[in-house]
């Protein structure tokens, strides 16, 4: 398979079939970040192939200063910040409310509960009531297994405030998982 680089000197050329082969690499995994982010598979469609437009009408500035893929992902953070700060998320929130609730142990660690399937939607409940700053450091670490180097090009903050959000945001979540857990207990 050709590299990034070579497929954008194709798509500059002209090449369609690069632009598919492009896209079709980075699909699922800019579906599946802004899936985790939103909720909602609808709006990670749209944000999708907001991202992808974005990304088309980018290509004719794109420097190789940051890899594709982090530069990509920029996009999609960006597109997602956008949909946070629009008049059609908040509307949504008013129409949207979380249903499942799953017991936990409230010793386990939470790597683990990263591993957990049957937790997946109070997790994902939980990530989405963090920070920006933190979700965004989350789901690029535990779900898109980037490293902090890479995390720093995508979101422009130091290493080191990239590990301090990882820091904060999972000693929150253990706090909200914990606190949904007591809460459950109680009803």
């Amino acid at each position: 398979m050709p590299t990034d680089e070579q497929l954008i000197m194709e798509i500059r050329a002209g090449s369609e079939a690069a632009m598919e082969v492009l896209t079709k690499h980075y699909y699922k995994q800019i579906y599946a970040y802004l899936y985790r982010k939103t909720g909602s598979p609808h709006t990670a469609y749209d944000l999708t192939q907001d991202v992808f437009v974005k990304m088309m009408r980018g290509l004719p500035t794109y420097s190789r200063k940051v890899s594709f893929h982090s530069w990509l992902y920029t996009i999609a953070i960006n597109c997602c910040r956008d949909y946070y700060r629009s008049a059609a998320y908040r509307q949504s929130l008013t129409a949207t409310e979380f249903e499942e609730y799953h017991e936990q142990n409230n010793e386990e660690s939470v790597p683990y509960i990263f591993e957990r399937k049957e937790t997946r939607k109070q997790l994902r409940q939980a990530i989405q009531a963090l920070p920006d700053v933190q979700s965004e450091a989350i789901l690029l670490k535990y779900y898109h297994d980037l490293k902090i180097r890479e995390i720093s090009d995508i979101t422009g903050a130091n290493e080191n405030t990239v590990k301090g959000r990882l820091r904060q945001g999972l000693d929150k979540l253990n706090k909200l998982l914990r606190r949904d857990d007591y809460e459950q207990q109680q009803n």
